[in-house]
């Protein structure tokens, strides 16, 4: 199966310093949202990236192909509340993973 790279990008660079209360209602959805994907075996990680430049949230795909990417991404919470958050997909041609230890 392929491997997809999703970078989420926040709404804003001082994200989630200034996060409100509706965006962390959200982020929990969205948390919960992925879970349910990675325990199917089609997220293999994801979280939060401490970018100098501003956070984003990564996640690596295991799935059929780009197109079902896009359709995750399209119905993650964050994404369909239509608040600022945005998705960049990426194909990761080789995908290298540790054994679990």
């Amino acid at each position: 199966m392929p491997y997809f790279l999703g970078r989420l990008i926040s709404p804003r660079p001082t994200f989630p310093m200034d996060i409100t209360d509706g965006e962390k209602k959200l982020m929990q959805e969205h948390v919960v949202y992925w879970t349910g994907f990675q325990e199917k075996g089609k997220m293999l990680a994801f979280g939060p990236v401490a970018d100098p430049k501003g956070f984003w949230g990564l996640g690596l795909f295991q799935v059929e192909n780009e197109l079902e990417t896009k359709t995750l991404t399209d119905n993650d919470p964050v994404i369909r509340a239509g608040v600022g958050f945005s998705y960049e997909i990426y194909p990761m041609p080789q995908l290298k993973m540790a054994k679990s230890i």
